[in-house]
């Protein structure tokens, strides 16, 4: 019988699959599918201040290893995701949830993560710091030290529940911007969010997207991924779950060979809705094909 409970942040959970934010909505959508709570938790739908409608269509564009999105964070607002969604969500999932939450200043992640930390459902509070800041002409939380540990601090301050960051790979040092988010009281980090692409239509002569560019994720960024992973295991002490085009058991052992306490699938979950639960099933066997008797050996095993 092979091991795959993996503490996670202090609570254990089944095993370390999780549905990445904005591939799994609210869950409640999925349990018609499948019972859900063979997951070990999943994060739900990135959650804002106010309701988003989220940017103009066409908002997707296919590649040849995984997609382009630029949905803009559309969701109706952290006062209905507490009164409906989570209601809805007890329903049918009984474990803790992971609370995905976005701002565009510092104010903002502090008033979302306030309100969700007193919701019960809500295990952890992951806080994506790939937002525009409004209030920095633009550039996204996730690309400076200085920005990251105001946001992290500010969440940190009004809130009791472990905060997970998550960062973006479009950056020139992870290691530095993960460091800062330790630095700040981050209890942990999850990585990689998407890459920045973008697609042209050659009979139209123009971007695919009306947004011009969006999040690029999928099979392609899976290497990317594991190698972000690999650095920042190697430079923090706090837990690191892994992300980034994971459609696959082997893929989850190789991710958190690399460093991951835990892994998010994502893009996979558009193609495949079953894909999380074949992942879980597949896990032991693979694992015992390596003769990998607990899962919890493997984290970082390859440093």
């Amino acid at each position: 019988m092979v091991n795959t409970k993996v503490d996670l942040l202090g609570t254990v959970i089944d095993n370390p699959v999780i549905p990445a934010s904005g591939t799994f909505g609210f869950g409640y959508e999925f349990a018609e599918l499948y019972d859900i709570n063979i997951l070990g938790t999943f994060s739900f739908k990135g959650t804002t201040k106010e309701p988003r409608f989220g940017n103009p269509t066409p908002r997707i564009a296919e590649c040849k290893s995984g997609m382009i999105n630029s949905v803009g964070l559309q969701n109706p607002g952290v006062d209905k995701v507490i009164s409906e969604e989570l209601p809805k969500l007890q329903k049918v999932f009984s474990k803790p949830v992971m609370a995905n939450v976005s701002g565009f200043s510092v104010e903002e992640y502090a008033y979302v993560c306030e309100k969700i930390d007193k919701c019960e459902q809500v295990g952890w509070i992951e806080v994506n710091v790939s937002c525009p800041n409004v209030h920095n002409g633009g550039m996204s939380f996730g690309t400076s030290t200085d920005a990251v540990e105001k946001v992290v601090t500010a969440v940190k301050n009004v809130t009791h529940k472990p905060i997970m960051v998550k960062l973006s790979p479009n950056v020139t040092d992870i290691v530095s911007i993960a460091k800062a988010c330790e630095s700040a009281g981050a209890d942990g980090i999850s990585l990689i969010n998407t890459l920045l692409g973008m697609r042209i239509d050659i009979k139209r002569r123009k971007p695919v997207i009306a947004n011009k560019m969006g999040g690029f994720s999928g099979d392609a960024i899976f290497p990317v991924a594991v190698r972000m992973v690999y650095q920042v295991y190697d430079a923090v002490k706090i837990p690191v779950i892994g992300m980034g085009g994971i459609s696959s058991a082997k893929d989850v052992i190789e991710m958190m060979m690399a460093g991951a306490t835990a892994v998010q699938v994502g893009a996979a979950n558009l193609v495949d809705p079953f894909a999380c639960k074949n992942i879980i099933e597949q896990l032991p066997e693979e694992l015992s094909k390596l003769n990998i008797k607990d899962i919890n050996e493997i984290i970082g095993g390859a440093h």
